[in-house]
């Protein structure tokens, strides 16, 4: 359990985000100071028929650790064989979402529904754990809804099925991605357990992290969508620990350069063709909040050719430096 303990406290951990948090995101995350990341969610099923699209979330390196690998499933037997095949990549942990409300995920009877029983939840559980030496942990939500909060419930028989860890993220199921966010859910199942409990939700400036550390005694905080376009808010996160002051955020140039070592590792390790077409949702992100983006974001949202959405943006680039220049002189 130390050795949990020490992967988790005080740490920034990348949440597992479908679509996104690939091989190259992840890379560029821990560039800026994140401590652990975890894989886009991974269907056990998937695993299972050796799909060759499912292994490829698999993919990592010797500089992408500690590594998490997050399963999803409704079977206890498939997950369980599910986390031996994935054990034989050596993850830091292996984490089983019962936190995913998309509705495709739950119609499987798999992700956040699992919520909505308890003691098959607690089956899965000890079955994953029973299957592998590594490390298991599980990704919940505060509940199904505002009147059946159950996160507590479900951590506690976690806890019993022989879990090393709990993410909370402080949204109810029904809710998705939208409303408030309680942060108060992650400060009782903190109480009502002894193992680590890392925090998740609502996470968009360091500031948030230190206050969520702060009101609900979590040992680790988890960023997702907060770190869209924005990876160096580990760096920030972080910089109060090392008694730094300076802005954490890059300046333009950097900004630029960022851009484009992340679109080159796109190209290096899922190919051009992908590459090309998955990375424009990171130059609307990377582009998010700046002067005029809108135009730029407007523009490139309908381009497909990689080319002119490089030249669109170093355009804009130069149109934003020179509009910094102006103000400064």
């Amino acid at each position: 359990m130390s050795g949990v303990n020490n992967l988790f406290q005080n740490k920034t951990v990348l949440a597992p985000l479908a679509g996104i948090t690939n091989l190259p995101f992840r890379l560029i995350a821990r560039r800026f100071g994140c401590d652990m990341c975890f894989t886009e969610m991974i269907s056990a099923n998937g695993l299972i028929r050796e799909s060759a699209k499912t292994i490829e979330y698999l993919k990592t390196c010797p500089e992408d650790q500690p590594l998490g690998i997050q399963l999803f499933g409704a079977d206890p037997g498939v997950l369980a064989q599910a986390a031996v095949i994935v054990s034989d990549f050596h993850p830091a942990v292996i984490d089983i979402n019962m936190g995913c409300p998309v509705k495709k995920v739950i119609k499987a009877g798999a992700g956040a529904v699992l919520m909505r029983d308890p003691a098959l939840a607690g089956r899965i559980i000890k079955a994953v754990v029973d299957a592998v030496s590594v490390p298991v942990t599980v990704k919940i939500r505060s509940g199904w809804s505002q009147k059946s909060i159950n996160a507590i419930e479900i951590s506690k028989i976690a806890e019993d099925s022989g879990i090393s860890a709990i993410i909370v993220h402080g949204r109810t199921v029904d809710q998705g991605f939208s409303g408030h966010v309680d942060w108060s859910v992650i400060a009782r199942v903190k109480n009502a357990v002894k193992i680590p409990v890392i925090g998740n939700g609502d996470i968009r400036q360091p500031e948030d992290a230190r206050k969520m550390r702060s009101e609900t005694g979590c040992d680790a905080v988890m960023i997702g969508r907060g770190a869209l376009g924005n990876p160096w808010i580990f760096q920030g996160i972080h910089q109060p620990l090392a008694d730094v002051v300076e802005d954490y955020r890059p300046s333009l140039s950097q900004r630029m350069e960022i851009i484009k070592q992340h679109w080159e590792m796109e190209e290096y390790y899922l190919g051009k063709r992908i590459a090309d077409k998955s990375f424009r949702k990171h130059l609307l992100w990377y582009t998010r909040g700046l002067t005029g983006s809108g135009r730029f974001r407007e523009t490139v949202g309908k381009m497909t050719d990689s080319d002119a959405m490089l030249a669109e943006l170093d355009r804009y680039f130069q149109v934003l430096a020179e509009t910094q220049a102006k103000i400064t002189t």
